[in-house]
């Protein structure tokens, strides 16, 4: 099992990487936006590379951040039932949820998309709009995030199964989101 835990601990470290990117990647397409607005409304002028390249960093910031949501416990869930049980009962929820749903999901959507991303990256596909950019690095968002929350997803088995085994010590505390 500590071989188990040290593999969840890498993979969480590779998820906080990411994370970190897609941070970045939020912050620069709100500074690409205000530039949009300004220059479009001082100068009359605008751009549709500069104004698809918002929607790439965005999508890399939904897709590379996700896992992060994930490891950190603030996905969404049912609360109705999942708020008043016990610790134990949570796991065992969690675990059923992420072997049965999220793991299965995630290949699944993997396997949708990357022959998609594989026939725009072959083909170099461009965007249809006047000085519009190549369409591959956003769809590549897809497969890589889909394989980010699937990663997660195994490190977040591994710590449940070591916790209920004793041998991994995680905070299970659960806040109810107001409502």
């Amino acid at each position: 099992m500590v071989r188990l835990i040290a593999l969840a601990h890498r993979i969480d470290w590779v998820t906080d990487k990411f994370a970190s990117f897609a941070k970045w990647a939020i912050i620069l397409s709100c500074f690409i936006s205000a530039m949009n607005a300004f220059v479009r409304y001082l100068f009359d002028y605008s751009s549709n590379g500069w104004l698809e390249i918002q929607w790439y960093l965005f999508a890399a910031c939904v897709m590379m951040g996700a896992a992060q949501v994930l490891r950190v416990n603030e996905h969404v869930r049912v609360d109705v039932i999942y708020g008043t049980l016990q610790s134990k009962a949570r796991v065992y929820i969690d675990l059923f949820g992420l072997i049965f749903f999220l793991l299965p999901a995630m290949v699944y959507f993997a396997y949708l998309c990357m022959p998609l991303f594989i026939n725009m990256f072959v083909s170099k596909e461009m965007s249809s709009n006047a000085g519009g950019l190549i369409r591959w690095p956003a769809m590549m968002m897809l497969p890589l995030g889909f394989f980010l929350v699937g990663l997660q997803g195994i490190s977040e088995v591994i710590k449940r199964i070591g916790w209920l085994t004793h041998s991994y010590n995680m905070d299970i505390h659960y806040e109810r989101p107001l409502q």
